[in-house]
C-alpha cells in the first residue's frame, strides 16, 4: 500500500498524491467518475471525472516563463448527492496553496458552488520567478471522512488551467494535459532557463532543484563529499550558489523502495515544520536521478555521537553530558507528540532508532528519514500493515502481527532512550536473542542500575 504516488503529465506537468484510502476496495481510488447529471453551464465534460486523494494534490509546472500567471481551478462535488439521504450530508474541506503559500482555508465545494453537481472555478494570480508552478490541495483532517460510504473525504479537482505564458489544462481524472504553447513566451521561458549555462540557480520557492545545481554543490557527487550510507542510497553534503550548506540523499530510481521512500518523503515530511523534525529544502528529480535536499546536520546522527569508535579521528565520538542527554530525549519526545496529535495530519513514523535522529551543532535532535512513514487516520484504532521498519525497535504486535498504531513509534523511542542512557548500540542481527532491552530487564532484575540514573528527572 503507498502512502504516496509521482505521476508525470507529458513533459511539462507532474502529479503527487499522498495519503492512502484503506478501506476502498476500488482499484483506482484517486480517481472518480460521474453517474448523474450534472448541473453544469459551460464544459461540462471537464466536470465528469475528478481526481481525489486523502492527504494531498500537488501538481508541478515545469519550464514556464517568469512572470505572472492565471490560475483557474475546476471543482465540482460528483461524490455526494443532492437529495434528502445520507449521501448528502457529506462535507468535504481542504486547503489551497499557490507557490506554497495559502489562499484558501476550509474550502468547502458545494458551499461554495451552491450545491452538489454545481461547478465553481477559483481564480488566483501566481508569481513564477524560478520557471516552476506549484498547486497543493491539501486536506487539513475536517470535514467527514465516512459518508455516503468510506474514503470519502480529502482534496477533490474536476481541472486545472494557467494562462497566459503557457495554458495548460488538466483534465484530473483522465490524466490528460493538452499545452497551448503561446510560442514566444513559452521559448524565451524555456531558453532564459537553458541558457543558464554553468551559472547555479538558487533553490525555488517550490522546493525543485536542477541536476546542474545538485552536481555543482557536491562536486559531481565527489567521495569527499559523502557524509553517509542511507537505507537506499548515500548521503553527500552541499553548498549551494547562496552558501547554504545541505545534506543531499541519492535515492536508486531503480529500486522500487528507493523510489516509494522518494515519494513518501515528499508527500509526508513537506507538509510538517516543527524544530525538532528535519527540514525538506527541496528534492530533484532528473534523468535518472532522485535526490531529495535536507537542511545540513553538523554534528551527523545520534548513533554517531554515540558510538563512533573513538579511535576514528574523523569520526571522533562526542562527548554528550547528562544534561545533554536528556535534552536530546526530551527532543526526541516532542518530535514525536506533534507528529502524533499536534499536526494537522497524524503521522507514524515506524523508523524511529538512533541513525534516524540528528544532530544540529548545538546537538538539538531532529527526527529525519520519513520513507517509511504512515498516515495515521483519526478514525481508526489501529492498522494493519506491511512489516517495515528495523529490527530490535519495532514494537511487537506490530513486528509479530502488523499491527500499528503509534504506540510503535513510542516503543521504538524507549529502546532509543535506552542506548542514550546506556551508550550500548541496541543494532542486533536477526540471528542474535539477546538485546539491549533483555539486557536492561536482567540489569533490574539484578538490582543493579547505578545510583546516579535512579534520579534522572532531577539531573
Amino acid at each position: 500500500m503507498e502512502p504516496a504516488r509521482y505521476r508525470q503529465f507529458g513533459t511539462n506537468w507532474a502529479l503527487i498524491t499522498s495519503g492512502h484510502f484503506f478501506d476502498s476496495g476500488r482499484p483506482d481510488y484517486y480517481k472518480w467518475s460521474n453517474t448523474t447529471k450534472l448541473a453544469v453551464d459551460n464544459d461540462a465534460e471537464l466536470y465528469m471525472d475528478a481526481r481525489v486523494s486523502p492527504n494531498s494534490l500537488t501538481y508541478y509546472g515545469f519550464c514556464l516563463g517568469n512572470g505572472n500567471y492565471t490560475v483557474n481551478l475546476h471543482f465540482a462535488e460528483i461524490m455526494f448527492s443532492d437529495d434528502k439521504t445520507f449521501s448528502s450530508i457529506g462535507r468535504r474541506v481542504f486547503d489551497i496553496y499557490i507557490q506554497r503559500k495559502l489562499v484558501v482555508k476550509d474550502f468547502d465545494i458545494v458551499k461554495e458552488a451552491g450545491g452538489v453537481g454545481k461547478e465553481v472555478i477559483k481564480i488566483f494570480t501566481a508569481s513564477v520567478t524560478r520557471n516552476a508552478l506549484e498547486i497543493r490541495l491539501y486536506w487539513a483532517g475536517k470535514g467527514t471522512t465516512t459518508i455516503p460510504f468510506g474514503s470519502v473525504y480529502g482534496p477533490l479537482i474536476s481541472a486545472i488551467s494557467v494562462d497566459p505564458g503557457v495554458v495548460a489544462a488538466i483534465v484530473a481524472a483522465g490524466a490528460i494535459v493538452f499545452i497551448l504553447i503561446i510560442g514566444i513566451l513559452w521559448w524565451k521561458g524555456c531558453l532564459r532557463l537553458k541558457c543558464l549555462g554553468t551559472r547555479e540557480k538558487k533553490a525555488s520557492q517550490s522546493g525543485l532543484f536542477t541536476l546542474r545545481q545538485i552536481k555543482s554543490a557536491t562536486n559531481n557527487f565527489d567521495e569527499s563529499f559523502k557524509i553517509g550510507e542511507g537505507g537506499f542510497g548515500p548521503v553527500y553534503k552541499g553548498v549551494l550558489s547562496d552558501g547554504t550548506i545541505v545534506a543531499i540523499k541519492q535515492l536508486s530510481s531503480k529500486s522500487k523502495q528507493g523510489s516509494r521512500e522518494f515519494i513518501n518523503e515528499i508527500g509526508m515530511i513537506s507538509t510538517l515544520q516543527h524544530p525538532n523534525l528535519v527540514k525538506l529544502y527541496g528534492f530533484c528529480m532528473e534523468d535518472d536521478q532522485l535526490l531529495l535536499i535536507y537542511e545540513y546536520m553538523e554534528n551527523n546522527s545520534l548513533a554517531h555521537a554515540l558510538f563512533a569508535k573513538k579511535e576514528d579521528l574523523e569520526n571522533r565520538q562526542l562527548r554528550l553530558d547528562w544534561k545533554t542527554r536528556k535534552r536530546i530525549c526530551i527532543g526526541i519526545a516532542k518530535g514525536l507528540a506533534y507528529l502524533h496529535g499536534e499536526s494537522k495530519i497524524k503521522i507514524i513514523h515506524r523508523d524511529i532508532k538512533a541513525t534516524n535522529v540528528l544532530l544540529d551543532k548545538d546537538l538539538n535532535p531532529k527526527i529525519s528519514d520519513f520513507g517509511l512513514a504512515k498516515l495515521n487516520e483519526d478514525d481508526k484504532t489501529h492498522m494493519n500493515t506491511r512489516i517495515a521498519g528495523t529490527y530490535g525497535y519495532m514494537a511487537p504486535e506490530y513486528a509479530m502481527h502488523g499491527y500499528l498504531t503509534d504506540k510503535a513509534d513510542v516503543y521504538s523511542f524507549g529502546i532509543v532512550m535506552l542506548e542514550i542512557v546506556s551508550g550500548t548500540n541496541n543494532t542486533v542481527s536477526q540471528e542474535e536473542c539477546f538485546s539491549l532491552l533483555d539486557w536492561v530487564t536482567y540489569v533490574l532484575m539484578l538490582s543493579l542500575i547505578h545510583s546516579n540514573l535512579v534520579d534522572f528527572e532531577n539531573i
